[in-house]
């Protein structure tokens, strides 16, 4: 007797994305990489539960040389390892909130610029070119100093100098979108024109967005340190950036205060702009037959 064999069922679109996710091994890596500092920022309070920037020990204790200090103590001598542990959860906030802020600026700029098209596409790309034309370290370092050193001014600085790019890759890919089939068949239906702009194209338009945004919160940390290490940052935050502008005047003689933080943040940026080649193979549906 013969037994008919039925085909597996077709993974589901989640499963799929993260099988083809997966199969990027450097996105892999850097997933690890965030996972490994986002545990040490969620368990920064229960490590460390004193304030990280208050002086534990001797100044310039080598790393591995003092059992209770692992990555040693800075000039003052605060313990490393806390301030890393603690500047792990600011700059991770920071990052993404600042992300979070960029790409809804970006999207909604660009989305109605592209919808709306006429004067008000001129309008809304002319202030993007703007924006574009000012150095972004100096705009963020001048709202910084005019709002005050604080994490939330931190946050709307580099928001704002990151909204651009998100604004024009939408406005693509609305434009693409807005006279395919499906859309003039819902004009046709009667579907209102925020449904069709936020229910039928938006869902389209926000894989490429989610990569752009993914290079973001990159950008932010590397903003957030140089803020930080121009002495602009919040005073009793601590901070990579911040411990790295503090050592480089003991580069010569302890030299580990600089490169810890240092390789932190290259780590940091560099595992996420692996995760966002990750998600842009697996996202774009051009390199799906190659995954």
């Amino acid at each position: 007797m013969s037994v008919t064999a039925f085909p597996s069922p077709a993974p589901g679109p989640r499963l799929a994305l993260l099988r083809r996710f997966c199969r990027h091994r450097g996105a892999v890596v850097g997933a690890l990489i965030v996972l490994i500092i986002a545990t040490a920022a969620a368990l920064a309070g229960w490590l460390y539960p004193v304030d990280p920037l208050r002086i534990v020990a001797g100044p310039e204790i080598w790393p591995f040389t003092d059992r209770r200090f692992p990555l040693g103590t800075d000039s003052l001598g605060r313990d490393i390892m806390a301030i890393m542990v603690h500047g792990a959860r600011a700059t991770l906030l920071i990052g993404l909130v600042a992300s979070l802020v960029a790409t809804t600026l970006g999207v909604a700029v660009g989305a109605a610029a592209a919808w709306f098209g006429g004067w008000v596409d001129e309008v809304l790309m002319r202030i993007a070119e703007l924006f574009q034309i000012i150095p972004n370290v100096v705009f963020v370092l001048t709202v910084v100093a005019v709002l005050g050193p604080r994490m939330e001014n931190i946050i709307i600085a580099v928001g704002l100098v990151s909204w651009q790019p998100i604004a024009r890759l939408t406005r693509a890919e609305f434009l693409s979108f807005k006279e395919r089939e499906f859309v003039l068949a819902c004009r046709a239906c009667g579907m209102g024109n925020l449904r069709i702009a936020l229910g039928e194209i938006l869902p389209n338009v926000m894989p490429p967005v989610v990569v752009l945004s993914s290079l973001v919160i990159a950008g932010a940390i590397l903003y957030e340190s140089v803020i930080s290490f121009l002495g602009f940052g919040d005073p009793g935050l601590a901070s990579w950036g911040r411990l790295v502008g503090e050592g480089r005047t003991l580069i010569r003689s302890s030299w580990y205060i600089c490169a810890v933080p240092g390789v932190a943040i290259m780590l940091a940026v560099l595992a996420l702009n692996l995760i966002g080649d990750g998600l842009n193979d697996a996202l774009n549906p051009k390199l799906r037959d190659r995954l």
